[in-house]
């Protein structure tokens, strides 16, 4: 079985305008990601997927594949499932062009589980740790059944507690590595719109509960930081020094 990897970029980010080539430790963010990804799938299984000139320019520059797809595209997902027509393969990976810290071995996982459970849509989790706020609505929240099934995903708290306060609670976050079947992705992107929830909440994946679609969910690294505004930068290229000292 193929499985590829394909990177959705786009220059024009509401928070971050620039976010894929703006720079951590002196190099662009769309590179980390890149890099990571071959080392999961291999150069020749990578592709990024974007609408902008400055990003294909880049993205060519050193080496790697991109395909143009269109302006507009409604999210990142729906950036896939154009991209995959042009790409034949039995798995489809979105790995977040602002996942700078992602693991090669997460990836390597969730395609594992794409083969295993081939009719679920895969998607990473981690816990939310220490030093993040739970609070904030940059970070995803995620609720599953015992199973390991998605039940919602939010931008607010989730768990609730009946409690004022519950430190033992454990809050988990998503971490943006998918795993797709093409027919899942045009279903997605047939859909024809964003759904009420996923407009609400601007979680793409929410989609798929529309679509009475089954998303399980699979452990990945607790260190995995999403760069969402700028502000980010620092801590990530704090965490940036370990990356290469994996095995």
């Amino acid at each position: 079985m193929r499985a590829v990897i394909i990177i959705p970029a786009r220059f024009k980010s509401t928070r971050f305008p620039g976010k894929p080539l703006a720079k951590l430790k002196g190099k662009p963010m769309i590179q980390w990601v890149v890099e990571l990804s071959a080392r999961a799938v291999g150069i020749e299984n990578v592709y990024v997927a974007t609408d902008d000139i400055r990003i294909e320019q880049f993205v060519k520059a050193i080496g790697y594949q991109v395909l143009m797809t269109s302006e507009t595209c409604l999210t990142g997902t729906d950036r896939i499932a154009e991209a995959a027509l042009k790409i034949k393969a039995d798995i489809y990976v979105n790995v977040q062009g602002d996942e700078p810290l992602i693991s090669p071995k997460d990836i390597i996982k969730i395609i594992n589980h794409k083969i295993d459970y081939p009719n679920d849509v895969i998607n990473g989790y981690t816990e939310i740790r220490k030093n993040e706020d739970p609070k904030s609505r940059n970070i995803p929240k995620v609720i599953f059944t015992e199973e390991k099934y998605l039940v919602y995903m939010s931008r607010q708290v989730l768990p609730g507690s009946k409690k004022k306060v519950d430190s033992k609670i454990p809050y988990y976050k998503q971490v943006c590595i998918y795993a797709f079947s093409k027919e899942e992705l045009l279903s997605f992107t047939n859909f024809g719109r964003k759904s009420y929830l996923e407009q609400l909440e601007d979680i793409e994946i929410l989609r798929f509960l529309e679509l009475n679609k089954k998303i399980r969910l699979v452990k990945s690294k607790a260190d995995s930081l999403a760069v969402d505004i700028p502000e980010d930068i620092i801590k990530v290229e704090a965490a940036l020094n370990d990356i290469w000292n994996e095995t």
